[in-house]
């Protein structure tokens, strides 16, 4: 099921990967639930799934690919909250690069995910809750200069 963009978004603290010791590790994404996600949205798109790549340090989303009729897509996954998006290609960081999902992506609803739409990701991040997020946080934010909702969800942060 893809989020209703009429809706305000809250973008939990940690949402980019940065924490503070005191409030505790954040949540993980678990591999085994996603691989599932993923067959199962294959299953629906009657395609197959591709290579899953786990996050690695310090980027704040898992890539997988399925393979449909229509080529190959990119499934982006939160590595600490179960939100999902699309794209063309693998990148390391996104901005403006995410697709419209497609309809086998409400495979991953069942899951416990949350599909984001291109219009929520690319939205400007002023139209988010960012009220948790900590000074760290946006102390990274400005330094890199990410101004949309994806940018801070979807990245590798140096």
């Amino acid at each position: 099921m893809a989020d209703d963009e009429g809706s305000g978004f809250t973008v939990p603290r940690g949402a980019t990967g940065f924490f503070r010791p005191r409030d505790g590790p954040l949540p993980e994404t678990g591999l085994p639930t996603l691989r599932s996600a993923l067959y199962a949205a294959a299953r629906a798109a009657r395609g197959t799934v591709g290579a899953l790549e786990p996050r690695a340090y310090p980027r704040t989303f898992h890539t997988a690919t399925v393979v449909d009729g229509t080529g190959e897509h990119v499934v982006l996954c939160h590595a600490h909250h179960p939100w999902i998006a699309f794209a063309r290609e693998r990148l390391d960081w996104y901005t403006e690069e995410f697709l419209a999902p497609p309809p086998w992506a409400r495979a991953f609803a069942g899951f416990g995910f949350v599909v984001l739409d291109r219009a929520r990701l690319t939205a400007p991040l002023t139209e988010a809750d960012t009220s948790d997020l900590a000074r760290v946080e946006w102390s990274e934010i400005r330094h890199h200069g990410v101004t949309q909702l994806g940018g801070v969800l979807f990245t590798t942060w140096d």
